[in-house]
């Protein structure tokens, strides 16, 4: 999928819809959520947008963000919004221009829930930076600072895109 090539609402004068979504939607959907919520805001352009996420699982629906992705948002003063964790649903697919997902085992999940991506939204989070490969996990690894600097490189390089199309 190529951003560069996607039509999205904001092009028609309505707001860029943006769901970034991994396996529980606790740890890097959520960071990846409130850091591109902070992006946009801090750009005055909130308006411009309507941004959630979700999980490809059902193991975390009704959980608060993790506190390891709480914590490394406030110490870089990012707010941390109210959420609860919830799943993507295959009804829910046209509501979105992008579906921002975060590793391999997430792209397998939304084609499983999804059935498939016939408009060519879902992109995974980094290729949008220009690199290869996943979002660090934190639920793995316990390096929110890695999966910090994954998610806003990722964030700032979609934003960056996206002013591009609509400037």
């Amino acid at each position: 999928m190529s951003i560069d090539r996607t039509s999205t609402s904001a092009d028609e004068g309505g707001k860029h819809r943006i769901l970034f979504v991994c396996h529980g939607n606790i740890c890097r959907s959520t960071m990846a959520q409130f850091v591109m919520e902070d992006i946009v805001r801090r750009a005055g352009r909130s308006h411009e947008f309507t941004i959630d996420s979700a999980a490809t699982s059902t193991e975390e629906i009704g959980n608060p963000p993790h506190p390891g992705t709480v914590s490394k948002l406030r110490q870089v003063g990012v707010p941390v919004g109210k959420h609860r964790a919830r799943q993507i649903t295959r009804g829910e697919y046209d509501d979105w221009d992008l579906i921002v997902y975060m590793d391999a085992e997430n792209e397998r999940g939304l084609r499983r829930i999804l059935g498939g991506d016939p408009a060519g939204k879902c992109v995974r989070l980094l290729s949008i930076a220009g690199r290869a490969g996943d979002v660090a996990d934190p639920w793995y690894t316990g390096d929110f600072d890695a999966t910090y600097r994954d998610v806003l490189a990722g964030c700032e390089a979609l934003f960056e895109r996206l002013s591009e199309r609509t400037a």
